[in-house]
């Protein structure tokens, strides 16, 4: 039982170790920063893309109101002297004019929309940011727990090469197999007639046949296969 019982311990705290809570708090916030990533990565795109609309809008107005410029500049110099010309600049001056106005409202659009996508950009970062900094705190904690059971699993585990000195080999293999199958409980103690592994009663003539075998010989339970250890308790 002595065994038994240091082999229970080392369970559980394997057991612990595999279910911290700090590792499910991790996994939330790691499948929550891919999705922020996700996002983010979709916002960058999206604020690039709007980054090189609002420069080719700006290159499309500075354009035209170069060429306003010049046309104007050959229409104060002189340089355009047929009426007819000049009325033909001045219809394209107007309509350079219109063009001008509908370029700068796109330009603004452009502008409203890259404020709102930086925007965005900014936002989702700072999200990120704040993921990260308790996701370190979470997986900080998780590794210093980890290390405290760790400690404490090995002074277990120390434990129990001792305590395992001089049981029979064969014994001993019957209990590792055991302890495989049954979740970590190989062995376990009857007591007041009743199974400490699957928590059984056993029945009366199971108790009589318990008792009028040696004390030497393995006893197994007939529901969950475990060995049996008899004490002075089991109720024999």
């Amino acid at each position: 039982m002595d065994v038994a019982e240091l082999d229970a311990r080392a369970h559980q705290l394997r057991h612990r170790r595999a279910h911290l809570p700090q590792t499910a708090v991790i996994d939330e916030l790691r499948a929550t920063r891919k999705r922020l990533d996700d996002q983010a990565r979709d916002a960058r795109v999206a604020r690039d893309d709007l980054d090189l609309a609002q420069r080719k809008a700006d290159n499309d107005v500075e354009a035209v109101k170069t060429r306003r410029r010049r046309d104007q500049e050959r229409m104060d110099s002189g340089a355009v002297s047929n009426p007819k010309d000049l009325a033909r600049m001045q219809q394209e001056l107007a309509s350079l004019e219109r063009r001008i106005s509908v370029l700068e409202d796109e330009e603004i659009e452009v502008m409203e929309q890259l404020e709102a996508a930086q925007s965005a950009v900014a936002d989702l970062e700072a999200q990120l940011a704040d993921v990260d900094a308790k996701l370190a705190v979470a997986e900080e904690e998780r590794s210093a727990e980890v290390a405290k059971i760790d400690e404490e699993l090995a002074g277990v585990e120390a434990e129990r090469g001792p305590a395992a000195e001089g049981m029979p080999a064969d014994l001993m293999t019957l209990y590792d197999r055991l302890r495989e199958q049954k979740g970590g409980i190989g062995a376990a103690e009857l007591r007041a007639r009743q199974c400490g592994g699957c928590r059984l009663t056993l029945d009366p003539a199971e108790i009589a046949r318990i008792r009028s075998l040696p004390s030497d010989e393995v006893v197994r339970c007939e529901e969950c296969s475990r060995i049996l250890v008899r004490t002075s308790e089991s109720g024999l």
